[in-house]
């Protein structure tokens, strides 16, 4: 948990794809908050002392008799309390109202009508004005407890927002945490700043602070090891700690010859000659390509990467002497996806993360600075402790590399191709200034050849995808609408400079909400 200092926000969990936006939208605006399971919440709340509650949305129906329900302390706490979709539902079954299905169902864009003055509404208009929202839910709130009224309305939601303004509880049908809702995060900032009277105290700069210290009094005199994929969690972490116990800290580099083009001797020159923090760099790029060889399914292949990284991570732990710690770029998402309370897709997604975990042989204690923070905060505490901007704000990059990025059997041909076409594609990207208004971009060598003609010669040779798409959250996204001419600039000097492709084609599907990572 974060120092008793910082104002906190209780997130109870009624298994929402979407909880994390919450979490997420209340950071942005300087709040500290943690999402618990609904069934855990009793454990944590003495301890938690939360200065507000938010119940978050969930598939369940409130009106069924085995349905989630929120902790009775929860409303007798005297702290100002938000209900989200399901978590306005469950309020409302709790307190003395009712919850019904079977009505008409809102799915997708919907308006809402402001009928009352309220501090939750401040700054979206008057009584009488319309505001976009989203709605996603299949039950409807039939009755509302007593000592609430009813402060906005929508056409398929008569209670569609609603508040017990002397308890400072409140309940909205609809998602404020989702990009589609336009202005959910004033709702929010609403609640947390105006009704709650938080202050905004969490900041980089005190997590900073805090984390050196949590650090120091965590491993002592110890040595720790920190595994450096190069990727930014894994770099975050690496500066972190040498900054908070300087040389007790080894990087162990595994260099598995799936990486971008260069990257490996980029992290190398970075972290041992710009920061001169201790880094073993072992290139095991021959014995990667040599487990994958025949092998084409990729759950395969992340398992024959996770097992050689253990391998060789172990053997190259075990040299070094008094070593007690092995540190992680484990991220909040990470944490809150290993509790979820109604399950979810990262066991299946993430299978490859943290390969595994280590053997049990090695006795080592896990330091895990960053389980606390989402990825974008992961990228600022970079940019506080002084990595390159261009480092830390780099497109997401998959644990397995590369591998996965080629469709059937991995050879070291294919990874050739691929690290020269993908690095002409982000260049274009970056020559034309779009890099950062795009999450992710990436090349894909796919198992198909085609007929080509290049000259007066016929060609037989590899098909390319392209890929690009925005996301303000990392959970849904949509394609990027290239300039034509950005595309066809890519497309040229991938078939003119790099041998073995012949044709380049832009992948246009977009991400479902609901999954967690692009690969």
């Amino acid at each position: 948990m974060s120092e008793p200092r910082h104002q906190r926000v209780l997130i109870v969990d009624f298994g929402s794809q979407v909880t994390q936006l919450i979490a997420r939208r209340l950071r942005e605006s300087g709040v500290y908050c943690e999402i618990h399971p609904f069934d855990k919440v009793e454990a944590i709340l003495d301890e938690f002392a939360p200065a507000a509650v938010i119940l978050s949305g969930g598939p369940a129906s409130a009106h069924e008799t085995a349905s989630p329900a929120a902790s009775k302390r929860i409303f007798d706490l005297g702290v100002p309390i938000l209900g989200i979709c399901y978590g306005e539902m469950t309020l409302c079954a709790q307190l003395g109202g009712a919850v019904e299905g079977g009505h008409a169902r809102e799915f997708g864009r919907a308006d809402i009508t402001i009928v009352r003055e309220s501090p939750l509404l401040s700054g979206l208009g008057a009584v009488g004005a319309r505001e976009p929202v989203w709605m996603s839910h299949g039950d409807v709130v039939t009755a509302i407890p007593p000592g609430f009224e009813v402060i906005a309305a929508s056409e398929g939601s008569p209670f569609a927002v609603i508040g017990d303004e002397g308890r400072r509880i409140y309940g909205v049908q609809f998602h404020p945490e989702v990009a589609h809702t336009p202005r959910g995060a004033l709702i929010l900032r609403n609640f947390t700043h105006r009704i709650a009277g938080l202050s905004g105290d969490w900041t980089m700069a005190a997590f900073r602070s805090e984390a050196r210290e949590r650090i120091r009094a965590q491993v002592g005199k110890g040595r720790v090891i920190c595994g450096l994929s190069g990727g930014v969690d894994s770099s975050v972490t690496a500066v972190l700690l040498h900054e908070a116990i300087g040389d007790q800290l080894t990087c162990v580099f595994v260099d598995t010859g799936l990486m971008r083009l260069n990257e490996a001797s980029e992290v190398v020159s970075l972290f041992r000659d710009h920061y001169n923090i201790p880094l073993i760099h072992v290139d095991a790029s021959d014995r990667f390509l040599g487990a994958l060889a025949g092998v084409a399914d990729p759950e395969a292949k992340r398992k024959v990467i996770g097992r050689e990284f253990v391998e060789v991570f172990d053997r190259e732990a075990a040299k070094i002497e008094g070593a007690a710690f092995l540190a992680q770029g484990t991220l909040y998402p990470d944490v809150i996806e290993s509790v979820s309370p109604l399950g979810g897709p990262s066991a299946t997604i993430k299978s490859h993360h943290n390969v595994g975990g280590l053997p049990e042989r090695m006795k080592l204690k896990l330091v895990e600075p960053l389980r606390e923070l989402f990825k974008d905060e992961v990228r600022a505490l970079g940019v506080e402790l002084g990595l390159p901007p261009a480092f830390v704000g780099r497109h997401p990059f998959p644990g397995p590399g590369l591998a996965i990025r080629i469709p059937g059997e991995v050879t070291a041909e294919a990874v050739t191709v691929l690290q020269k076409a993908d690095a002409i594609y982000l260049d274009e990207i970056r020559q034309a200034g779009l890099y950062d208004a795009i999450w992710q971009a990436f090349a894909v060598l796919l198992p198909v050849k085609t007929v080509g003609v290049m000259g007066d010669a016929r060609t037989y040779e590899n098909v390319l995808a392209l890929r690009a798409v925005t996301s303000s959250d990392g959970m849904t996204a949509d394609v990027f609408e290239f300039p034509w001419e950005v595309l066809t600039r890519a497309a040229t000097r991938i078939v003119n400079q790099v041998r073995g492709v012949n044709r380049v084609v832009y992948d246009v599907t977009s991400k479902p909400p609901g999954t967690i990572e692009w690969e």
